[in-house]
């Protein structure tokens, strides 16, 4: 194939962007999200600008509270608490990883399950894994299966792989593809014949984190591969899991990086906002 085998991310978001600007404003409704950060990451405050501006266009308030890098446990926690009892706000997004002197495990069961718009607390996960449709599946994994979606790629009966089995996105989106009653191999750094199990799949998802890892050999001619990576490269350049200039000669549809999966995020954070507040009422 060409370069016109490459799917962008943006005609996805921007038409779930419509339809929830449609709905928010035909409902005369408005729904909020809080944003924690802790400190100033690049890679935080990158995505907070993007949460911020895609909201604000479809018509959701946005809080974002910022606590200093050295928060205590209990502070964090407390303020959690606050957003949780706080009624006019629908969604809570905790930025992660939070730095290593606050624990994970103890606090993702502090935020509230019915505001928690990015799964962060496992009940969220225990949902996505049950199928039940008042749960939050992570945005990123979600943003995969609205990708294939909108370019209509079917999902039913199809044999995909799953390069990486981590919680934020192996895991979850292997869920969220076997609930469209795909066939679903996950892979991993210790699976045998790697290279062959991904070239017998009609679609790879590639979320190991390693720089153009995947090239041609892992892929089958007219595969369709979504790349969730997000690296940089020798030469200081952004790039995914997957080697897309070795690819594309032989898939039939690949996402790019940047310009992929991550531009879809922010959409599905918003879809998952409105969710939340239709669910109170």
């Amino acid at each position: 194939m060409s370069k016109n085998a490459l799917i962008k991310g943006k005609p996805v978001a921007d038409k779930i962007s419509e339809s929830l600007i449609e709905e928010i404003a035909k409902s005369n409704i408005n729904p909020k999200l809080s944003i924690i950060r802790v400190g100033e990451k690049p890679d935080d405050l990158s995505y907070e600008r993007g949460a911020l501006n895609r909201c604000t266009k479809i018509g959701i308030e946005v809080e974002v509270v910022v606590l200093d890098e050295n928060v205590s446990q209990d502070e964090y926690i407390s303020k959690l608490h606050s957003l949780n009892e706080d009624e006019s706000v629908d969604g809570i997004l905790c930025f992660r990883p939070l730095p290593k002197h606050l624990d994970e495990n103890i606090i993702k069961y502090e935020i509230s399950v019915k505001k928690d718009v990015d799964s962060f607390n496992p009940l969220n996960l225990a949902k996505v894994v049950e199928n039940d449709q008042t749960g939050f599946a992570p945005c990123t994994p979600t943003a995969v299966v609205e990708i294939l979606k909108h370019y209509g790629v079917e999902l039913k009966g199809k044999n995909i792989t799953v390069v990486g089995r981590s919680l934020v996105v192996g895991k979850p989106v292997s869920m969220l593809l076997l609930n469209e009653n795909a066939t679903v191999t996950i892979c991993h750094s210790k699976t045998e014949d790697l290279q062959d199990v991904c070239r017998k799949a009609d679609i790879v998802v590639a979320a190991i984190g390693k720089a153009k890892m995947l090239d041609e050999s892992y892929v089958g001619d007219g595969a369709v591969v979504v790349d969730v990576g997000i690296n940089v490269d020798d030469e200081g350049n952004l790039c995914g899991d997957v080697d897309t200039e070795r690819v594309l000669d032989k898939v039939s549809m690949i996402t790019p990086v940047p310009g992929g999966v991550g531009s879809v995020t922010t959409s599905i954070l918003a879809k998952h906002v409105l969710k939340a507040y239709r669910l109170k009422y």
